[in-house]
């Protein structure tokens, strides 16, 4: 298989462009409702260009700036995670970076001013009053609790999988369960998947009752992190130039240039892979569902860069309304309906890129089952499965009073 040099380099240059953008917003204020109240917590929109006084949110104006610190923010989640604290006006009063020894001593430009990344000690990041974990799960399972441990222990919110499924510990995507962080000093961010996913499921579950869920995942090459995209890159790039005919594989299982892979993750008991199974807990956690509740999901690989997507069957208590469906997609904070088949609009990793809000389309009653829908998401995981649900689940812990300045 042979390609021109032209049509090598548009292609290179798409996939490597993909990481060069602005985050967006939509006009709608973002709002939090828990499952137990019928009442909205507001939390204003904030431009992702705004850095004027005039421009800070009701919550910036009102907190107290916070000791904000970040421990992996050279890696991606960790530079989303200060993207989103810039552009969303969060109130960073002092923002302190750690990091290893091989980063130690470095300084970063930020909105903030320039900082030096200090190496990662817990005592001094239990100087913070948040501390934003974007790091393995080994180190949360070493130091996260020994960061957040007694009154003058800094809250943590944790992107790693350590912590997500041990009692006691909320597992939050802010939309539906807030009400969680309340009185808690660690916190753990979902799976990127289940984030995405349940931004969509959840207002059709307060609508028509949820009674079980298929799950069928496209997964972006970003999500096996900075290798998988290179290898992704790369790969693309030596077919295309006609130096193989096949691409080379160290990350993926197989090559994943031209190829989807339905494996991510290791291979459980059950014949689901861990990535599904995550999907199956984490929907069951956040969601306040019994431990055996129905859900079930297909995890592929695909090659493109960024933003997965995900094909879902919902099955409902209660018969189901399309208009009704649709209307609530509509209202929901931190979702995005683009559902509009005739001019060829609907949810796509390529406009999903780089935006804060879940797009949601291809809404339609499933003609196999009774009482169900069926729908189509994407959703950016770095920012809506990752770093920017972890800094609107601190925009909600400084709304119920969970996160506040030290004294």
């Amino acid at each position: 298989m042979k390609f021109t040099a032209a049509a090598s380099l548009v292609a290179i240059s798409t996939l490597s462009t993909a990481y060069g953008f602005a985050p967006t917003v939509n006009s709608r204020s973002i709002t939090t409702r828990t499952p137990s109240a019928d009442n909205f917590q507001i939390f204003s929109s904030r431009s992702p260009v705004s850095s004027t006084a005039a421009a800070l949110t009701n919550l910036s104006m009102s907190a107290s700036p916070l000791t904000v610190g970040i421990v992996g923010a050279t890696g991606a989640v960790g530079k989303e995670i200060r993207g989103c604290l810039e552009k969303r006006d969060f109130p960073v009063g002092t923002l302190r970076i750690f990091g290893s020894e091989r980063s130690a001593g470095k300084e970063v430009e930020t909105k903030f001013g320039k900082v030096t990344v200090e190496l990662f000690d817990e005592d001094k990041a239990r100087e913070c009053d948040v501390v934003f974990l974007a790091v393995d799960g080994d180190f949360a399972l070493k130091h996260a609790e020994n960061i957040c441990a007694g009154d003058d222990g800094a809250v943590v919110i944790d992107n790693s999988s350590a912590f997500r499924y041990k009692e006691g510990i909320p597992l939050v995507v802010p939309e539906i369960n807030a009400e969680t962080t309340k009185g808690k000093k660690l916190i753990a961010n979902p799976n990127c998947t289940t984030a995405i996913g349940l931004m969509a499921v959840w207002p059709l579950h307060k609508l028509f009752g949820l009674k079980k869920m298929v799950m069928s995942t496209y997964q972006a090459a970003s999500g096996a992190g900075q290798p998988g995209m290179d290898e992704l890159v790369e790969g693309t790039r030596a077919v295309l130039a006609g130096e193989r005919d096949v691409a080379e594989n160290k990350v993926f299982a197989h090559p994943l240039p031209f190829n989807v892979i339905p494996h991510i993750d290791k291979f459980q008991e059950n014949g689901y892979t861990k990535e599904e199974m995550k999907v199956t807990w984490e929907t069951r956690k956040i969601c306040g569902l019994d431990d055996d509740f129905p859900v079930s999901c297909t995890a592929v690989r695909i090659p493109t860069s960024r933003a997965h997507s995900e094909s879902i069957v919902a099955l409902f208590d209660k018969p189901v309304d399309v208009a009704a469906a649709r209307k609530a997609l509509e209202e929901a904070p931190g979702v995005k309906l683009v559902d509009d088949p005739e001019n060829l609009k609907y949810p796509m990793p390529l406009t999903a890129t780089g935006q804060y809000d879940v797009e949601v389309g291809r809404l339609r009653k499933n003609i196999a089952f009774d009482n169900a829908l069926e729908f189509f998401v994407c959703g950016d995981q770095l920012l809506r499965g990752a770093a920017l649900n972890a800094v609107v689940v601190a925009e909600a812990m400084m709304e119920n009073g969970a996160l506040a300045a030290k004294a």
